[in-house]
């Protein structure tokens, strides 16, 4: 089962996800005003997912860089299938229209996603 980001280590991976390698400073110049707080809160949450195992770091001529340890798909796709069933009751997969105007999913990883919710569901005709 993937790791479960929170809400604000969610945002920082949506930006690694987008694009990586990212310093701390891009990372927060890219969610700091979003989540309302300061560049050492964004430093802090960074430490706490490299601990988590969601991100990994590397040294890039002396500059300490962040990228995703975990893959976008599987999280999405764990996240959403919590939400159904946890938030909405929902027996099964949310319908993919829900991810259809996604900014952060293109048609090859809509695709993508519908199989793996398909496949998670085992009460779903296959």
């Amino acid at each position: 089962m993937p790791l479960r980001p929170s809400n604000a280590e969610l945002e920082l991976l949506k930006c690694l996800w987008r694009q990586q390698p990212l310093s701390a400073r891009e990372l927060h110049n890219a969610v700091g005003e979003q989540l309302e707080w300061s560049y050492s809160s964004t430093r802090k949450t960074l430490d706490r997912m490299l601990e988590k195992g969601l991100i990994a770091s590397a040294d890039h001529h002396g500059l300490l860089v962040f990228h995703a340890a975990v893959a976008k798909l599987p999280t999405l796709a764990a996240l959403s299938a919590d939400f159904a069933r946890r938030v909405l009751e929902i027996d099964g997969p949310l319908p993919m229209q829900a991810f259809a105007d996604s900014r952060l999913l293109d048609q090859g990883e809509l695709e993508q996603l519908e199989a793996m919710l398909r496949d998670a569901d085992p009460e779903r005709p296959r």
